[in-house]
């Protein structure tokens, strides 16, 4: 949004206690957005092994599937899409916290897609976080731009 797209963001969680699968849809446009469902995508990110089934199944032809390689070791069965491995939670691990692996996957789409710009991404955190959380962004950006470099 502060780069002036249209952003919508659509979070799933089901029934599971902790732990269990969460899906969330992400639309980045420069158009005006009808609804915010995603239905077929243009991109996945799939995080762990549980969500390769469903990911593969929704995705376009020729989309593009993340997949974080440290988690899931399975190929997908799927021909017709393009597929990038990162091992999002190793390099969150680097980082310091394998908490920041939705981070690192952050920076590795960015570069990907080009949906989102990773400069000024700390100002950005700022703002959305309250300042008492401050002293995580420098780490959240570490981990970012290792996602960013890893692709």
């Amino acid at each position: 949004m502060k780069e002036g797209k249209n952003v919508t963001f659509f979070p799933f969680y089901g029934a599971e206690k902790r732990g269990g699968i969460a899906r969330a849809g992400v639309i980045v446009s420069d158009e005006e957005i009808a609804s915010p469902l995603v239905t077929v995508p243009d991109s996945v990110l799939v995080m762990n092994s549980d969500s390769l089934p469903l990911c593969e199944g929704i995705l376009k032809p020729g989309g593009l599937m993340v997949i974080n390689s440290t988690l899931v070791k399975e190929k997908p069965q799927r021909t017709g899409i393009r597929v990038v491995n990162i091992e999002a939670s190793a390099l969150a691990e680097k980082t310091g916290n394998i908490r920041f692996a939705n981070m690192v996957a952050l920076g590795a789409l960015a570069r990907l897609t080009g949906a989102l710009s990773i400069a000024g991404i700390d100002e950005i955190l700022k703002k959305f976080f309250p300042a008492g959380k401050h002293q995580f962004i420098p780490k959240n950006v570490e981990a970012i731009e290792a996602g960013y470099g890893a692709v």
